[in-house]
């Protein structure tokens, strides 16, 4: 898996609210948004489940800033997740709770060093 991909979908997802999310990477990667976003705590090393039991908590109680937020909001609370974890799904979660392009898709060729 390549984690660009993940974060690139969940962006498009949110800019175009036309999708849902499709697997673990893409919801790990939307979690780290919602953290950045709403600075919900969300532990390291999370299992699928635990995550969206945590997030199924929070997210009635959070206020969407725009539609973007507010869709994103939605795609997570709607998902089910695999009971399948990795490492590359930690990293995403990293990812978005550090977004630094938030809603851009195309990375600078320098983004790792931003």
């Amino acid at each position: 898996m390549v984690p660009s991909i993940a974060r690139q979908s969940v962006i498009i997802k949110c800019n175009m609210q036309k999708s849902i999310l499709t697997g673990n990477y893409e919801f790990y990667y939307a979690a780290g948004l919602i953290a950045k976003l709403s600075g919900v705590e969300i532990p390291e090393d999370i299992k699928p489940e635990e995550l969206l039991a945590l997030l199924s908590e929070k997210i009635p109680m959070l206020t969407p800033a725009d539609e973007k937020e507010k869709y994103l909001f939605g795609m997570v609370a709607d998902y089910r997740p695999e009971d399948v974890y990795d490492e590359q799904m930690r990293e995403l979660l990293d990812w978005g709770r550090t977004e630094k392009y938030l809603w851009t898709v195309t990375l600078p060729d320098d983004w790792k060093n931003a």
